[in-house]
């Protein structure tokens, strides 16, 4: 099974379109993840990552309900 996170792009690290990545906030982690699948992507834009690549964008509101859903599921006893 392949897992997807929601994270917050906080700074543009390097603009080349082929090699454009950036730091992504996932709550209190931040990672350099490769930005160039969403090239439309900027600073304050949620992205979908998996294994180091944004692979799509994602609206506040989308992602904030993932966050909500993994917080509920962290507090299930029985994962």
């Amino acid at each position: 099974m392949c897992l997807a996170i929601p994270g917050k792009i906080e700074h543009i690290l390097n603009p080349l379109p082929m090699e454009k990545t950036g730091t992504v906030s996932f709550g209190d982690i931040r990672k350099e993840i490769n930005l160039a699948f969403v090239p439309e992507a900027d600073v304050g834009d949620y992205v979908i990552v998996h294994a180091g690549f944004a692979i799509s964008k994602i609206n506040q509101t989308e992602a904030q309900k993932i966050f909500r859903l993994l917080a509920d599921d962290e507090s299930d006893p029985a994962c």
